[in-house]
């Protein structure tokens, strides 16, 4: 039984946090790239719409990601793209 709970608490706690916090960040950031996504495929459509969506998406993602490794107890052992 130990190898199940340790899939599902692991991994956040190498992040410094639990599995609830951690699931919270992870359906946030799942999210927002669903929502990238469906803007990307829109604007295949129709080029005017969703021309920066997800460009913006990627870079507020890319922030958030670099400000939660800059502010972990050990930021140089924090991986570079950890959700």
């Amino acid at each position: 039984m130990a190898g199940v709970r340790q899939l599902f608490t692991d991994h956040p706690r190498s992040l410094g946090m639990g599995w609830a916090r951690h699931g919270v960040g992870a359906v946030g950031i799942g999210l927002s790239m669903i929502g990238a996504g469906a803007a990307c495929l829109v604007h295949a459509m129709v080029p005017g719409w969703f021309t920066e969506t997800a460009g913006r998406t990627v870079v507020r993602l890319h922030g958030k990601l670099q400000q939660r490794r800059a502010d972990a107890s050990d930021p140089e052992s924090w991986p570079d793209y950890e959700i």
